[in-house]
């Protein structure tokens, strides 16, 4: 199907819009996606996405908005899935230095951080439990990679019923012909695309919340 015919069937016809309740949720910015010296880590696309989603969370957590993030790992080869990925099969294990979070965008003492052992960042994960309790309505999406576990993490999020915006700058693929496809999909069927501009205007819009109780 080509543009034109996914328009003609109303594909992409309804915008959904920011909420009130937002939340960042950060998928797999690890060093094993971001640090070059990592077989995974060498996408300039990604390193570019870090850089601007760490701009996004200084002003997300100064106006106190929640912000979720995982780390994707496993504590064996016993229990992973059926990767077809060679290089995860070393060195993603528990306590191994590919599974630390990237330090430009985690902040310890703020982010409510886990482990996920599959694409999606809600599957089998304590996501939801923090999102409803934030009352969350809203999930603005970062992370790696575009086609593969923000693609998953996009699609749970919409079938949990949140609105779900994701900022095509602070999200990254190993090559963006899969980066722009991929937000070009999801964007007719599951969310809107935006840019991490929009959601700091958004976010200065909002106010500030009290406390993440």
């Amino acid at each position: 199907m080509s543009d034109e015919a996914y328009k003609a069937a109303s594909y992409g016809e309804q915008s959904i819009g920011f909420g009130d309740r937002p939340a960042i949720v950060i998928v797999d910015f690890q060093l094993g996606f971001t640090n070059p010296k990592f077989t995974l880590g060498k996408s300039p696309y990604i390193h570019a996405a870090v850089e601007k989603t760490a701009e996004l969370l200084k002003v997300a957590r100064a106006r106190k908005v929640p912000v979720a993030s995982c780390r994707v790992g496993w504590g064996s080869k016993n229990d992973m899935g059926y990767w077809k990925i060679g290089c995860l099969y070393e060195g993603w294990f528990y306590d191994d230095e590919q599974t630390a979070m990237d330090p430009r965008v985690y902040d310890p003492e703020y982010d409510f951080n886990f482990w996920k052992h599959a694409p999606s960042i809600h599957y089998g994960t304590p996501l939801n439990n923090f999102l409803t309790k934030q009352c969350v309505d809203t999930v603005i999406m970062a992370g790696c990679t575009t086609s593969g576990c923000v693609r998953a993490s996009i699609n749970d999020a919409f079938s949990e019923g949140y609105r779900v915006m994701v900022p095509h700058d602070c999200v990254g693929d190993m090559d963006e012909g899969p980066h722009n496809d991929n937000l070009r999909d999801v964007g007719r069927r599951y969310a809107d695309i935006v840019d991490a501009a929009a959601v700091v205007e958004y976010l200065t819009k909002v106010p500030a919340r009290v406390a993440a109780e």
